[in-house]
């Protein structure tokens, strides 16, 4: 990992956003505006533009660069507010306690630098791993449009975001689900109607297929339909995680659709 500690490229040693003790992922960002290439040796005066410009901005009030690391086209890792740091980039507070931020330098299309180079690419993953090793980031990498009404971090980034971030030449993984909450719950919330009928989320049979492998749904009944019989069988999946009473009436939660699908291969989305 090529990284630059905050005092070798000019800023305070130590960030002062708020500590963190971990998140539960980091977020890629891009800068939103037209980026032209440079030569190496002007990337660490483009990262203090940035932070000048975060400073100067009496609106957001921010208090420090808003990025945990940005990452020039070169591969170099720029230590922003660093981990275990809040970052004050991904939209609002919530947003913010839950992810770190990597933010690359590069721009939208037409304004010089706006698909990656490889070199990014790996430098991007260098910095989630570190914020990994170093700053108890969970597992989760997305963009920061997940979440937020943004085009942030481009489609040519966030393509790359949503294949998991793989290292340029590696062997692509196999595609993992991913299940929004909010829709699932949802559609558990309407009880949609039987077999047959249109579904009204698509990820409700991957965690209906989760329950099936678990035991306690019907193969039969793995529909696409959150009905009776399957908030009948995440209720019974909850019990088993030891929830009681109104925890285990088997509408989804966080907690226990994570465990679902750490156990059977899917990623939660809010």
């Amino acid at each position: 990992m090529d990284l630059v500690r905050r005092s070798a490229y000019g800023l305070p040693a130590t960030s002062p956003a708020t500590f963190i003790a971990k998140t539960r992922g980091t977020k890629v960002h891009y800068l939103g505006t037209g980026y032209p290439s440079r030569r190496h040796d002007l990337c660490d005066d483009y990262v203090r533009a940035i932070r000048a410009s975060h400073l100067a901005n009496t609106k957001e009030n921010y208090s420090d660069i808003a990025y945990n690391v940005v990452v020039c086209e070169h591969g170099t890792n720029y230590e922003g507010r660093g981990p275990n740091r809040r970052t004050g980039a991904n939209g609002t507070k919530a947003l913010n306690d839950t992810h770190y931020a990597v933010c690359a330098l590069l721009g939208t299309p037409g304004g010089g630098l706006s698909t990656p180079p490889d070199a990014q690419l790996h430098g991007i993953r260098d910095a989630i791993e570190w914020l990994r090793a170093e700053g108890e980031a969970g597992d989760e990498i997305l963009g920061h449009r997940d979440g937020h009404p943004t085009t942030c971090p481009g489609d040519a980034l966030y393509a790359w975001v949503q294949r998991g971030a793989p290292r340029p030449g590696a062997t692509p993984p196999p595609a993992t689900p991913v299940v929004d909450l909010s829709r699932l719950i949802a559609a558990a919330t309407v009880d949609p109607p039987k077999s047959g009928t249109p579904v009204s989320y698509a990820g409700v049979r991957t965690v209906e297929a989760a329950l099936r492998a678990e035991g306690l749904l019907s193969a039969s009944l793995v529909d696409g339909h959150f009905g009776t019989s399957t908030i009948q069988a995440y209720a019974a999946w909850q019990r088993r995680l030891k929830y009681t009473g109104a925890a285990a009436d088997g509408i989804p939660g966080r907690k226990s659709l994570v465990a679902l699908g750490a156990a059977h291969g899917f990623t939660v989305i809010d």
